[in-house]
């Protein structure tokens, strides 16, 4: 678990699928990942991130705030082998709405990172998102992520294309 000053990162439980299930089926949270999924996938997804836990130590974060309300997830991701940016590791995040634009996505990142960067020793976490997805690329450069426009990528997603930009954090350049 990782406590930040208005976040509680922790892993995932059972009751987390409710929220987080309502969270993937909402229209604008899910626009730049294909849309919303229903409630199967997101149990699917929630148990991925629970085993990558139980086997790495790190994965995806439930976010909460200080009294438990879900916030989201933010994290650490092996990058699937199939991927074009494989082998690595990529941190991620997806809020609820209510969450948006209070700089909470930045400071759970940042803190996520600060636990890859200290625990696991990464040399790099890639990060990436849609080329319209200006609130993910808006954390990414609060973060003080680079940009590397060589790494951009498209890949195929559950059936969907889905071009990538790319940036990446380093623990030499990185300021918990």
């Amino acid at each position: 678990m990782i406590t930040t000053e208005r976040t509680i990162l922790r892993p995932w439980r059972d009751e987390d699928l409710d929220a987080f299930a309502d969270m993937l089926a909402d229209p604008e949270v899910q626009a730049d990942a294909g849309g919303p999924v229903d409630r199967d996938a997101a149990a699917a997804k929630m148990a991925r991130y629970r085993d990558a836990h139980d086997r790495l130590g790190y994965s995806r974060w439930v976010v909460t705030d200080h009294a438990g309300g879900f916030l989201g997830y933010v994290g650490i991701m092996p990058i699937d082998a199939w991927h074009p940016r494989a082998p690595n590791v990529e941190i991620g995040w997806r809020l609820v709405r209510r969450a948006w634009g209070a700089g909470l996505a930045t400071e759970a990142a940042r803190a996520s990172l600060a636990d890859g960067f200290s625990r696991f020793g990464f040399p790099e976490v890639l990060s990436y998102t849609a080329a319209d997805n200006p609130r993910s690329q808006a954390v990414m450069r609060k973060l003080e992520l680079e940009r590397d426009a060589t790494r951009d990528f498209t890949a195929t997603y559950d059936g969907h294309s889905w071009s990538g930009l790319v940036w990446v954090a380093r623990p030499d350049g990185f300021r918990p």
